[in-house]
Protein backbone atom coordinates (compact mmCIF):
# COMPACT_ATOMS: atom_id res chain seq x y z
CA UNK A 1 0.00 0.00 0.00
CA UNK A 2 1.02 3.38 -0.66
CA UNK A 3 2.05 5.13 2.06
CA UNK A 4 0.97 8.64 0.80
CA UNK A 5 -2.76 7.23 -0.51
CA UNK A 6 -3.35 3.80 1.08
CA UNK A 7 -3.81 2.79 -2.59
CA UNK A 8 -2.26 -0.34 -4.36
CA UNK A 9 0.04 1.61 -6.48
CA UNK A 10 3.48 2.77 -5.52
CA UNK A 11 2.98 6.70 -4.90
CA UNK A 12 6.09 9.07 -5.82
CA UNK A 13 8.04 6.14 -7.65
CA UNK A 14 6.81 5.04 -10.83
CA UNK A 15 7.36 6.01 -14.60
CA UNK A 16 10.53 8.87 -15.18
CA UNK A 17 10.42 9.58 -19.00
CA UNK A 18 13.26 10.41 -20.94
CA UNK A 19 14.06 14.58 -20.57
CA UNK A 20 16.27 16.74 -22.34
CA UNK A 21 16.71 18.90 -19.05
CA UNK A 22 14.18 21.68 -20.50
CA UNK A 23 11.43 23.51 -18.73
CA UNK A 24 8.80 21.51 -20.95
CA UNK A 25 10.09 18.13 -19.58
CA UNK A 26 7.70 18.89 -16.67
CA UNK A 27 4.75 18.86 -18.85
CA UNK A 28 5.59 15.81 -20.36
CA UNK A 29 6.17 14.06 -17.29
CA UNK A 30 3.12 15.41 -15.84
CA UNK A 31 1.03 13.54 -18.75
CA UNK A 32 2.88 10.62 -18.57
CA UNK A 33 2.05 10.27 -15.37
CA UNK A 34 -1.70 11.33 -15.14
CA UNK A 35 -1.50 8.64 -17.80
CA UNK A 36 -0.14 6.13 -16.37
CA UNK A 37 -2.44 5.90 -13.22
CA UNK A 38 -5.43 3.31 -13.79
CA UNK A 39 -8.93 2.96 -12.35
CA UNK A 40 -10.77 -0.08 -10.55
CA UNK A 41 -14.46 -0.14 -11.37
CA UNK A 42 -17.39 -0.41 -7.82
CA UNK A 43 -20.27 -0.40 -9.59
CA UNK A 44 -22.57 -2.13 -7.66
CA UNK A 45 -24.40 0.14 -5.64
CA UNK A 46 -23.15 3.29 -7.77
CA UNK A 47 -25.65 5.87 -8.22
CA UNK A 48 -25.59 8.97 -11.15
CA UNK A 49 -22.93 11.52 -8.90
CA UNK A 50 -24.16 14.82 -8.11
CA UNK A 51 -21.19 17.31 -9.28
CA UNK A 52 -21.72 20.60 -7.07
CA UNK A 53 -18.62 21.60 -5.63
CA UNK A 54 -17.84 24.46 -2.39
CA UNK A 55 -15.14 26.25 -2.99
CA UNK A 56 -14.43 29.68 -1.20
CA UNK A 57 -17.65 29.22 0.59
CA UNK A 58 -19.52 28.94 -2.47
CA UNK A 59 -21.16 26.61 -4.47
CA UNK A 60 -20.29 25.91 -8.00
CA UNK A 61 -22.20 23.46 -10.48
CA UNK A 62 -18.26 21.39 -10.92
CA UNK A 63 -15.21 21.31 -9.63
CA UNK A 64 -13.93 21.63 -12.96
CA UNK A 65 -13.04 25.50 -13.02
CA UNK A 66 -11.32 28.12 -15.58
CA UNK A 67 -7.63 28.67 -15.16
CA UNK A 68 -5.76 32.18 -14.40
CA UNK A 69 -5.00 33.07 -18.03
CA UNK A 70 -3.46 36.88 -18.91
CA UNK A 71 -3.07 39.05 -21.94
CA UNK A 72 -5.00 36.65 -24.16
CA UNK A 73 -7.01 40.11 -25.02
CA UNK A 74 -3.96 40.91 -27.18
CA UNK A 75 -4.16 38.31 -29.30
CA UNK A 76 -8.22 38.28 -29.48
CA UNK A 77 -8.80 39.08 -33.36
CA UNK A 78 -11.28 41.68 -35.34
CA UNK A 79 -11.93 43.57 -31.61
CA UNK A 80 -12.48 40.01 -29.36
CA UNK A 81 -11.60 39.86 -26.29
CA UNK A 82 -11.02 36.00 -24.90
CA UNK A 83 -10.64 36.96 -21.15
CA UNK A 84 -13.74 38.33 -21.42
CA UNK A 85 -14.95 35.25 -23.48
CA UNK A 86 -14.39 32.69 -20.98
CA UNK A 87 -15.26 34.74 -18.15
CA UNK A 88 -18.76 34.45 -19.66
CA UNK A 89 -18.31 30.80 -20.35
CA UNK A 90 -17.59 30.56 -16.82
CA UNK A 91 -20.48 32.41 -15.65
CA UNK A 92 -22.83 30.29 -17.95
CA UNK A 93 -21.36 27.33 -16.45
CA UNK A 94 -21.69 28.20 -13.05
CA UNK A 95 -17.99 27.66 -11.62
CA UNK A 96 -15.44 29.34 -10.54
CA UNK A 97 -13.50 31.65 -12.94
CA UNK A 98 -9.78 33.03 -12.38
CA UNK A 99 -7.66 35.66 -13.84
CA UNK A 100 -3.89 36.37 -13.92
CA UNK A 101 -1.43 39.48 -14.70
CA UNK A 102 -4.03 42.27 -16.25
CA UNK A 103 -3.67 46.08 -15.36
CA UNK A 104 -6.58 47.00 -13.08
CA UNK A 105 -8.69 48.33 -16.11
CA UNK A 106 -8.50 45.09 -18.30
CA UNK A 107 -9.45 43.21 -15.10
CA UNK A 108 -11.98 45.20 -14.20
CA UNK A 109 -14.08 44.78 -17.47
CA UNK A 110 -13.58 40.73 -16.76
CA UNK A 111 -15.42 41.41 -13.19
CA UNK A 112 -17.84 43.39 -15.11
CA UNK A 113 -19.12 39.68 -17.06
CA UNK A 114 -20.29 38.53 -13.75
CA UNK A 115 -18.55 35.54 -13.02
CA UNK A 116 -17.69 34.71 -9.77
CA UNK A 117 -13.52 35.37 -10.17
CA UNK A 118 -9.97 34.83 -8.19
CA UNK A 119 -7.43 37.31 -8.98
CA UNK A 120 -4.20 36.33 -9.12
CA UNK A 121 -1.29 38.38 -8.69
CA UNK A 122 2.64 38.07 -9.60
CA UNK A 123 5.23 38.49 -6.85
CA UNK A 124 6.69 42.37 -7.63
CA UNK A 125 9.31 42.99 -6.14
CA UNK A 126 7.24 46.69 -5.40
CA UNK A 127 4.95 45.06 -2.63
CA UNK A 128 2.79 47.99 -2.60
CA UNK A 129 1.81 47.41 -5.54
CA UNK A 130 0.60 43.73 -4.91
CA UNK A 131 -1.31 45.14 -1.78
CA UNK A 132 -2.98 48.08 -4.41
CA UNK A 133 -3.98 45.45 -6.71
CA UNK A 134 -6.02 43.18 -4.21
CA UNK A 135 -7.46 45.94 -2.86
CA UNK A 136 -8.65 46.58 -6.67
CA UNK A 137 -9.75 43.26 -7.11
CA UNK A 138 -12.02 43.55 -3.20
CA UNK A 139 -13.27 46.70 -4.71
CA UNK A 140 -14.56 44.85 -8.23
CA UNK A 141 -16.22 41.34 -6.01
CA UNK A 142 -13.37 39.41 -6.25
CA UNK A 143 -14.26 35.75 -4.45
CA UNK A 144 -10.68 35.46 -3.62
CA UNK A 145 -7.53 36.86 -4.78
CA UNK A 146 -3.84 35.39 -4.36
CA UNK A 147 -0.38 35.59 -5.55
CA UNK A 148 1.72 33.57 -8.15
CA UNK A 149 4.50 32.47 -6.15
CA UNK A 150 6.25 30.45 -8.79
CA UNK A 151 7.06 32.84 -10.60
CA UNK A 152 9.85 34.33 -8.75
CA UNK A 153 12.37 32.73 -11.06
CA UNK A 154 13.61 34.20 -14.26
CA UNK A 155 15.33 32.08 -16.63
CA UNK A 156 18.40 34.18 -16.14
CA UNK A 157 18.92 32.34 -12.78
CA UNK A 158 17.84 35.55 -10.97
CA UNK A 159 14.19 37.23 -10.25
CA UNK A 160 11.70 36.90 -12.64
CA UNK A 161 10.48 40.15 -15.09
CA UNK A 162 7.25 40.16 -16.27
CA UNK A 163 6.35 43.15 -19.21
CA UNK A 164 9.55 45.04 -17.89
CA UNK A 165 7.79 44.31 -14.37
CA UNK A 166 10.89 43.64 -11.67
CA UNK A 167 9.62 40.82 -9.72
CA UNK A 168 10.87 39.64 -6.44
CA UNK A 169 11.05 37.05 -3.43
CA UNK A 170 7.94 35.70 -1.58
CA UNK A 171 8.82 35.17 2.38
CA UNK A 172 6.15 33.40 4.58
CA UNK A 173 6.16 36.58 6.15
CA UNK A 174 5.10 38.25 2.99
CA UNK A 175 2.19 35.86 2.69
CA UNK A 176 1.12 36.47 5.81
CA UNK A 177 0.70 40.14 5.16
CA UNK A 178 -1.32 39.94 1.61
CA UNK A 179 -3.59 37.29 4.02
CA UNK A 180 -4.14 40.13 6.82
CA UNK A 181 -4.55 42.61 4.24
CA UNK A 182 -7.16 40.32 1.89
CA UNK A 183 -10.53 41.71 2.94
CA UNK A 184 -11.54 38.12 0.93
CA UNK A 185 -9.55 34.63 0.70
CA UNK A 186 -5.91 34.46 -0.20
CA UNK A 187 -4.50 31.81 -2.10
CA UNK A 188 -0.74 30.89 -2.60
CA UNK A 189 -0.55 29.39 -6.39
CA UNK A 190 2.26 27.50 -7.78
CA UNK A 191 2.72 25.40 -4.30
CA UNK A 192 4.71 21.92 -5.55
CA UNK A 193 6.04 20.61 -2.09
CA UNK A 194 4.84 19.62 1.48
CA UNK A 195 7.30 22.56 2.16
CA UNK A 196 5.71 25.40 0.75
CA UNK A 197 2.12 23.80 1.42
CA UNK A 198 2.63 24.04 5.43
CA UNK A 199 4.18 27.49 4.87
CA UNK A 200 1.02 28.99 2.72
CA UNK A 201 -1.05 27.09 5.73
CA UNK A 202 0.66 28.91 8.31
CA UNK A 203 1.08 32.20 6.75
CA UNK A 204 -2.94 32.07 6.51
CA UNK A 205 -3.96 31.48 3.38
CA UNK A 206 -7.27 30.12 2.64
CA UNK A 207 -6.14 27.90 -0.18
CA UNK A 208 -3.55 26.71 -2.09
CA UNK A 209 -2.81 25.63 -5.88
CA UNK A 210 -0.78 22.85 -6.64
CA UNK A 211 0.61 23.69 -9.95
CA UNK A 212 3.60 24.30 -11.80
CA UNK A 213 2.50 26.64 -13.74
CA UNK A 214 2.81 24.61 -17.24
CA UNK A 215 6.55 23.24 -16.44
CA UNK A 216 8.17 26.56 -15.30
CA UNK A 217 10.43 24.39 -13.48
CA UNK A 218 12.71 21.82 -15.46
CA UNK A 219 12.43 18.40 -14.04
CA UNK A 220 9.10 19.12 -12.00
CA UNK A 221 7.21 16.92 -9.97
CA UNK A 222 3.95 16.57 -11.59
CA UNK A 223 1.35 17.98 -9.62
CA UNK A 224 -0.42 15.10 -9.30
CA UNK A 225 2.61 12.96 -8.01
CA UNK A 226 2.93 15.40 -4.80
CA UNK A 227 -0.84 15.67 -4.16
CA UNK A 228 -1.21 13.03 -1.85
CA UNK A 229 1.71 13.95 0.52
CA UNK A 230 0.55 17.79 0.57
CA UNK A 231 -3.30 16.51 1.12
CA UNK A 232 -1.57 14.46 3.75
CA UNK A 233 0.65 17.15 5.33
CA UNK A 234 -2.78 19.70 5.43
CA UNK A 235 -5.45 17.62 6.64
CA UNK A 236 -7.66 19.29 9.14
CA UNK A 237 -6.30 22.55 8.74
CA UNK A 238 -9.06 23.79 6.36
CA UNK A 239 -7.06 24.92 3.45
CA UNK A 240 -8.40 24.09 -0.23
CA UNK A 241 -6.63 22.28 -2.10
CA UNK A 242 -6.71 22.96 -5.66
CA UNK A 243 -4.81 21.61 -8.72
CA UNK A 244 -3.92 22.68 -12.28
CA UNK A 245 -1.40 21.53 -15.34
CA UNK A 246 -2.11 19.14 -17.91
CA UNK A 247 -5.64 18.52 -16.89
CA UNK A 248 -7.43 17.87 -20.04
CA UNK A 249 -10.61 15.49 -19.81
CA UNK A 250 -12.87 14.76 -17.29
CA UNK A 251 -10.86 11.38 -16.56
CA UNK A 252 -7.93 13.87 -15.91
CA UNK A 253 -9.23 15.90 -13.39
CA UNK A 254 -11.43 12.67 -11.44
CA UNK A 255 -7.78 11.50 -10.74
CA UNK A 256 -6.15 14.31 -9.58
CA UNK A 257 -9.86 14.67 -7.67
CA UNK A 258 -8.97 11.45 -6.33
CA UNK A 259 -5.72 12.02 -5.15
CA UNK A 260 -6.83 14.89 -2.96
CA UNK A 261 -7.85 18.15 -4.94
CA UNK A 262 -10.91 19.45 -3.73
CA UNK A 263 -11.35 21.14 -7.57
CA UNK A 264 -8.97 21.53 -10.66
CA UNK A 265 -8.72 24.36 -13.23
CA UNK A 266 -8.39 23.66 -17.11
CA UNK A 267 -5.91 25.61 -18.81
CA UNK A 268 -4.27 24.97 -21.95
CA UNK A 269 -7.43 21.88 -22.60
CA UNK A 270 -9.86 25.41 -22.63
CA UNK A 271 -7.23 27.39 -24.62
CA UNK A 272 -7.72 25.96 -28.35
CA UNK A 273 -11.65 26.15 -28.45
CA UNK A 274 -11.60 29.61 -26.28
CA UNK A 275 -9.46 30.97 -29.31
CA UNK A 276 -11.72 29.10 -31.93
CA UNK A 277 -14.67 29.47 -30.95
CA UNK A 278 -15.33 32.26 -27.86
CA UNK A 279 -17.82 31.35 -25.15
CA UNK A 280 -19.24 28.48 -26.80
CA UNK A 281 -16.13 26.38 -27.56
CA UNK A 282 -15.42 26.92 -23.65
CA UNK A 283 -18.77 25.26 -22.67
CA UNK A 284 -18.71 22.97 -24.94
CA UNK A 285 -14.99 21.22 -23.37
CA UNK A 286 -16.22 21.57 -20.06
CA UNK A 287 -19.71 20.26 -20.50
CA UNK A 288 -17.34 17.19 -22.72
CA UNK A 289 -14.82 17.18 -19.64
CA UNK A 290 -18.00 17.32 -16.90
CA UNK A 291 -19.73 13.97 -18.63
CA UNK A 292 -15.98 12.22 -18.63
CA UNK A 293 -15.73 12.91 -14.77
CA UNK A 294 -19.44 12.07 -14.18
CA UNK A 295 -18.88 8.56 -16.37
CA UNK A 296 -15.82 7.69 -14.00
CA UNK A 297 -17.36 8.65 -11.00
CA UNK A 298 -20.42 6.18 -11.61
CA UNK A 299 -18.07 3.48 -12.56
CA UNK A 300 -16.48 3.78 -9.49
CA UNK A 301 -19.53 4.50 -6.82
CA UNK A 302 -18.57 8.36 -6.20
CA UNK A 303 -21.81 9.59 -5.58
CA UNK A 304 -20.62 13.28 -4.96
CA UNK A 305 -17.06 15.67 -4.65
CA UNK A 306 -16.86 15.31 -1.40
CA UNK A 307 -16.71 11.48 -1.88
CA UNK A 308 -13.07 10.59 -3.83
CA UNK A 309 -11.51 7.54 -2.51
CA UNK A 310 -8.04 7.28 -3.47
CA UNK A 311 -7.94 3.54 -3.21
CA UNK A 312 -9.20 3.22 -6.34
CA UNK A 313 -6.14 3.76 -7.94
CA UNK A 314 -2.71 2.04 -9.17
CA UNK A 315 0.09 2.64 -11.10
Amino acid sequence: MSEATGSPWPGPAGLIPVTSGKAEDANVYNRAYLDRIHVEMRVIDSARPDLTTSVFGRTFSSPIMMPAFSHLNKVGEGGRTPMEEYARAARELGVLNWVGMEPDDEYARIAAVGAPTVRIIKPFADHDAILEQIEFAEKNNAVAVGLDIDHVVGTDGGYDVVDGIPLGPVTQRDLAAYAKAAGVPFVAKGVLSVSDARKAANAGCAAIVVSHHHGRIPFGVAPAQVLPRIREALEGSGVAILCDCGIDTGYDAYKVLALGADAVSVGRGILRPLLAEGTAGVVKKVCAMNEQLSELMLYTGVRDTRLFDPTVLYL
